[in-house]
Order: structure tokens, then sequence, then C-alpha cells
């Protein structure tokens, strides 16, 4: 007897529920923040061994996403992929290497901030490749990884 495949939604879902209420409820306010700021994006999910990535793009090709949604069992944050040369007045961007940058969250709200909605704005008007608004949104479950660390703090 087979078991109907689930949907990309449903799996999303199943994915969030592993962590602690107060993280899963920060994800998924983020990520449905960042769906109604990026319309028409493709959301490309790995559920790898560190955490779970939503990444936010033009098309199925990882290294065409903007942006990335990471749930870690304490946190969640937001990952600006092509980051590494935006302006940052307000000084919100971590990290040093030559492409990523990112922004740990400490509310969804944050993703609405005037300085953080200046930021998405100017990282997608620098895109390599834009993200057109009147394409229909999809939900790729690109990876899952078989060994994982524990998604709620031990």
């Amino acid at each position: 007897m087979s078991r109907a495949k689930k949907t990309p939604t449903a799996e999303l879902a199943g994915f969030l529920a592993k962590y602690e209420p107060a993280v899963a409820a920060v994800a998924r306010a983020a990520l449905a923040r960042l769906r109604r700021r990026i319309p028409g994006a493709t959301e490309i999910v790995y559920d790898n061994y560190n955490a779970l990535a939503v990444g936010f793009g033009p098309g199925a090709r990882t290294s065409e996403a903007i942006f990335s949604i990471a749930v870690y069992p304490r946190w969640v944050s937001l990952f600006f992929l092509q980051g590494a040369g935006l302006k940052d007045p307000a000084k919100l961007l971590k990290g040093n290497g030559s492409r990523v940058r990112h922004i740990v969250l400490k509310q969804a709200d944050d993703i609405g901030s005037a300085a953080i909605d200046a930021l998405i704005a100017a990282a997608l008007v620098a895109a390599k490749k834009p993200i057109d608004p009147k394409a229909k949104r999809q939900l790729l479950i690109k990876s899952v990884s078989a060994k994982q660390r524990p998604r709620r703090p031990v």
C-alpha cells in the first residue's frame, strides 16, 4: 500500500513542527511577511543538517536566490544571499564573507521595519536576476537531510 505524497506546504509545516513552538511561530510569521513583501518568488526548501532554510528567488536555481529564512533551534535569521555589497547605515547586517549577510530576527515583525525593509528593497534592486512579482508563487522541497541536529535545544 502506497502512502499519499504530502504537498510541499504540508512538508514545510511538518519541518517547522519539529521546532519549539515559539521559534516555529517566529519562522511561520517571518515566512508569511516575506511572501507578502516578495510576490512571485519561488521558495526553495532545504531541511539541512544544521537548520531548515527557505530560499526566495526568481526560480528553482538555488544560486539565484536573493533571501532565505533559516530556522535554528533557538532563533530565526533572515539571510541576504547577495548582500555583501548592500549599504547598511543601521549596521544590522552580520557576517564578513564575500557574498552573504544576515540578521537574527528578534521577532517576525522585524521584517517590515523601516531599516530591514530598506535592505530588502535594495537587495531586490541589486539582485543578479530579478523576481517577477507577477509570477505564480512556487514552493519546492529541494533536499531533506537524513541526518540532522536536534531541532529543539538540548
